[in-house]
């Protein structure tokens, strides 16, 4: 009964497409977050991942997926042209993506990033190894990723 009334109440926010319980969610809704950038991200559970960082402030758009041509799932059935709405008529001085590092992450992050790259700076998250890892253990494709994404030490 529980799990069925949860179901009806909850939806999605009408601007991010994140879920809510509400039209529009709380993130999209704080006055404290930086409306300048936005952070695309394949689903709510990316939201939630990002949100317990609390290094984030920007706001956030929910693709609902991501491209993948086996299964049926091409750009119509995604948020991406909400997306392309929302960076042209608010000002976006940013868009970060973060999408997983799959075959089908890449091709929506390289569809997302080059529709775009004409109206506003295009970035993704940098990938690497996680607290703890061992470099012997890493594929090649992480440890390339890390190198891609080195920063100069402050």
């Amino acid at each position: 009964m529980a799990l069925v009334e949860a179901k009806s109440q909850v939806g999605y926010c009408s601007v991010c497409f994140h879920l809510s319980a509400e039209p529009v969610c709380e993130i999209c809704r704080g006055p404290n977050r930086e409306s300048a950038t936005l952070c695309v991200v394949a689903d709510s559970r990316d939201v939630i991942a990002l949100e317990k960082t609390r290094e984030y402030r920007g706001k956030y758009h929910v693709l609902g997926g991501l491209i993948s041509p086996m299964d049926g799932v091409g750009p119509d059935q995604l948020h991406i042209t909400q997306l392309m709405r929302r960076v042209q008529q608010q000002k976006i001085d940013e868009v970060i993506i973060a999408i997983s590092p799959s075959v089908e992450g890449e091709t929506t992050t390289l569809y997302v990033g080059q529709l775009l790259k004409p109206f506003t700076k295009v970035t993704r998250i940098a990938f690497g190894l996680p607290m703890g890892g061992d470099l012997e253990y890493a594929d090649e494709v992480t440890l390339a990723r890390a190198l891609e994404g080195r920063r100069e030490l402050d």
